[in-house]
């Protein structure tokens, strides 16, 4: 027996992962950025895939359960985590696959019917949102979600307009690291594009908070099913445990006239929030030239170079970062 690791696998033993998963009703992850295989005759009998933090893909034949073989493949991704620096790790998985985690440390933070979210720590959450800058007083909270990739004027212009709606406004990041802009840039161009904005608290999502570009649908049989299993984990997250550490008590969205995932989202919060005690806010897009100014608007003028036609749609800061960017390519 001997132990392969990937970063990630490719060619033949790809080939073979993706078998192996399949035999026990899992699909492969391309997100995937770091894989462990143990191997008995050259053949797969149990596998662990890393992801940034969050750890996938974990399978063992079923002809070595009991073997500890778990146990071996938990041990090289952390090792391999701990060596990145990561501080803390997440596993999504079947609400049935708790007890098989639980022993190795592995605490529930949200589950519903389909989706079990579990992290190595069982305070993680408590702590992080503790070390988060808050009002020193109870006030009407509000709170808004955004990628931000890049910063735009429209998400300048949402959180402005929900910041004069209540007396203290949470503005979260998202700290996926798939995006264009790294999650350091992005959280640098919301602080300073919002600096003037005294009851605006801008923080990054750490692990917690999920977009539905990210959300790992690996053990879900239900394709179909992927964004609105998401839709409720993200949304019980949010309401059962987020929400009431900050006493928020309104989250606010961008009406949203083209993607229809992330419409689809907003109508579930709209649907689900309430269960929670929040109201949901949709405040409509800021428009430029008759079209509503989009991060996606402007990653695509990136691609063409055209960075006259970005100057409208971005804050001076955001427009100075993406200048030297295309700078720098051009080197």
């Amino acid at each position: 027996m001997h132990l392969e690791t990937g970063r990630p696998l490719r060619g033949h033993t790809l080939a073979e992962l993706k078998a192996f998963l399949r035999l026990c009703g899992l699909d492969y992850d391309a997100g995937a950025d770091f894989t462990a295989v143990l191997l008995e005759d050259d053949e797969i009998i149990a596998t662990g895939s890393l992801d940034g933090c969050t750890l996938k893909c974990i399978a063992v034949s079923p002809m070595h359960q009991g073997e500890d073989l778990c146990a071996r493949i938990l041990t090289e991704l952390r090792r391999e985590a701990l060596d990145r620096g990561e501080d803390r790790l997440l596993l999504f998985t079947k609400p049935g696959n708790e007890a098989m985690f639980a022993p190795f440390g592995f605490h529930p933070l949200v589950r519903t019917a389909d989706c079990l979210l579990m992290e190595d720590r069982r305070d993680g959450l408590e702590r992080f949102l503790a070390g988060l800058e808050r009002p020193e007083v109870d006030v009407e909270t509000g709170c808004i979600v955004c990628n931000c990739n890049p910063f735009t004027l429209g998400h300048r212009y949402l959180i402005e307009t929900s910041a004069k709606q209540v007396s203290a406004l949470h503005v979260f990041v998202l700290s996926e690291k798939k995006s264009l802009f790294s999650p350091d840039v992005r959280l640098k161009l919301v602080k300073e594009g919002c600096s003037d904005l005294k009851n605006v608290f801008v923080h990054e999502t750490g692990p917690y908070m999920v977009s539905s570009a990210t959300f790992p649908s690996y053990f879900i049989k239900d394709k179909a099913r992927v964004d609105a299993i998401y839709c409720e984990l993200d949304i019980r997250l949010f309401g059962e445990r987020i929400a009431p550490a900050l006493r928020i008590n309104r989250r606010f969205v961008g009406t949203e006239p083209n993607c229809p995932v992330t419409r689809f989202y907003n109508e579930q919060l709209k649907a689900r929030l309430p269960e929670y005690g929040i109201e949901l806010t949709e405040i409509p897009r800021r428009e430029c030239g008759g079209e509503a100014i989009s991060a996606s608007r402007v990653r695509a003028l990136m691609e063409e170079g055209n960075i006259e036609a970005i100057r409208p749609l971005v804050p001076e800061i955001t427009y100075e970062t993406i200048r030297r960017m295309l700078e720098q390519r051009h080197d």
